[in-house]
C-alpha cells in the first residue's frame, strides 16, 4: 500500500487547512484491505504522536483531546482517500503530518506534509 498525501502549508492562527491522503496499491488485497486511516504529527523535537482515524468499514472517528472540536476526518472508500479539515489552527499544531494506514498485517506511512500555524 503506498499513501500520496496532499495539502498543508502556512497558516495564520485560526486559520484552516485540509490535508488529503489516498491509498493506492493492493488494497484490494485480503491481506491489505485497510482497517483504518488516519494522521500522526510530529513537532521538531517531539515524537510522532497520534491526532485522528477512521475505522475504514464502520467510519468511527477517534481524536486526540488537542484536536477535538477543531479538525475533522472524512473518507471516501471509493478512492480509498481521506480528508482532514483543521479548523481553528493554534501554533502548536505546527508540526509535520503524516497520513498512516493500517491493515491486517502491518501500518503504512505516508511521505509526511508540513504544517505551519504562525501567531
Amino acid at each position: 500500500v503506498q499513501l500520496q498525501a496532499s495539502g498543508g502549508g502556512l497558516v495564520q492562527a485560526g486559520g484552516s487547512l485540509r490535508l488529503s491522503c489516498a491509498a493506492s496499491g493492493r488494497t484490494s488485497s485480503i491481506y491489505d484491505s485497510i482497517y483504518d486511516m488516519g494522521w500522526f504529527r510530529q513537532a521538531p523535537g517531539k515524537e510522532r504522536e497520534f491526532v485522528v482515524n477512521i475505522d475504514w468499514s464502520g467510519g468511527s472517528r477517534n481524536y486526540a483531546d488537542s484536536v477535538k472540536g477543531r479538525f475533522t476526518i472524512s473518507r471516501d472508500n471509493a478512492k480509498n482517500t481521506v480528508l482532514l479539515e483543521m479548523n481553528s489552527l493554534k501554533p502548536e499544531d505546527t508540526a509535520i503530518y503524516y497520513c498512516s494506514a493500517r491493515t491486517i498485517t502491518r501500518r503504512y506511512w505516508g511521505q509526511g506534509t508540513q504544517v505551519t500555524v504562525s501567531s
